[in-house]
């Protein structure tokens, strides 16, 4: 099977050849190019590259031309901070006075040149791939950018006290998330990642979600003219898993903090879920644990299908070594392999 064929397999919740993978590496490009972090993104044809040799070197099973969260802040003319061994982080937020809020007005992706590079990352791939591997755009939620548009706290204290505020923030940000998902597409993304932190019960409960991420996810959703996986970035979701199906997202991604026999149970015939590798141990990991933690992730939700491997927060870290990386890809190899029985355990 091709990847496309393989990813579409499971998302039919049926089984392919062997489990798909998704290593979401992105900062690793520019260890593949020996460029710096910020260097590796001043360019989409450097992502292009970066990704085309961590599918090679890897095998994995999509390609993910994610520059960094920030990037959408910088888009409505927020500052970006690049370190050397991280991904790059938002400066002063953006929005310092809420009372601005109301004149906010969402920038056109036609218009914002440090949205173009990502189109162009997504172009030369679309071009590699052939369609033979899925090629994964990235917005964040409207829900959940105001994090870094505003802050924590501020945004908590609109979110309870101020609701014409969130209202219009919540309209300026969709506005500019389906035209942002919408020119990923077209530009030959395969489907979108709709990164949703801050509607995870880590972060929020379930009555709140309710009210506002739901709604919020339902509406967005609908306007994007392709599939969706939404990922809550490391975030619970169990709590609220009858509620995401109805989003009309395809995917979920899954925190390693919950149990993904359980997860996988709590999703069965409805998502398909991906996870959930902790990205942050994966620092440290030997290659037995590698293999160890893997193969028991495999035996508890690839039988089915309906699961991907990935990490839990869809970002792998700078840190995480090229052995532990290899290791998980050979043992996807040797162990993700249909039927999934004991034996091969």
């Amino acid at each position: 099977m091709t990847s496309m064929e393989r990813v579409l397999t499971t998302l039919s919740h049926k089984e392919p050849d062997r489990v798909p993978l998704f290593l979401l590496a992105t900062m690793h490009g520019a260890k593949e190019l020996g460029m710096s972090i910020k260097d590796y993104f001043a360019k989409g044809e450097n992502v292009a590259e970066g990704q085309l040799r961590i599918n090679s070197k890897y095998h994995t099973d999509c390609l993910y031309p994610f520059f960094y969260a920030p990037l959408e802040t910088e888009a409505f003319g927020g500052d970006v901070i690049f370190t050397d061994d991280g991904p790059p982080n938002s400066g002063i937020p953006l929005i310092k006075d809420i009372e601005k809020i109301n004149c906010l007005q969402a920038p056109k992706v036609k218009d914002t040149k440090v949205l173009h590079k990502v189109l162009k990352s997504i172009q030369l791939l679309k071009e590699k791939a052939k369609g033979e591997t899925p090629i994964i755009g990235v917005v964040m939620s409207p829900f959940s950018l105001p994090v870094l548009q505003l802050g924590f706290e501020k945004y908590l204290d609109i979110i309870h006290f101020r609701k014409d505020m969130f209202n219009h923030l919540m309209q300026v940000n969709q506005e500019f998330c389906i035209d942002w998902a919408n020119a990923q597409l077209e530009a030959g993304a395969t489907a979108i990642c709709y990164f949703d932190p801050v509607s995870s019960s880590t972060i929020i409960p379930r009555e709140l979600y309710l009210e506002t991420g739901l709604q919020i996810a339902k509406q967005t959703i609908a306007q994007i003219k392709g599939p969706t996986a939404t990922h809550f970035a490391s975030g619970n979701c169990l709590p609220i898993s009858d509620l995401v199906s109805q989003t009309g997202t395809a995917v979920v991604g899954v925190s390693s903090n919950e149990d993904i026999g359980v997860i996988k149970n709590a999703f069965k015939d409805k998502l398909t879920v991906l996870g959930n590798l902790n990205g942050v141990e994966m620092r440290r990991w030997t290659r037995e644990e590698t293999h160890r933690i893997v193969r028991d992730i495999i035996q508890k939700a690839a039988p089915s299908g309906g699961f991907i491997l990935s990490d839990n927060h869809g970002e792998i870290p700078f840190q995480v070594p090229d052995e532990v990386l290899l290791t998980i890809s050979e043992t996807v190899q040797t162990f993700g392999v249909y039927p999934i029985t004991k034996k091969q355990q």
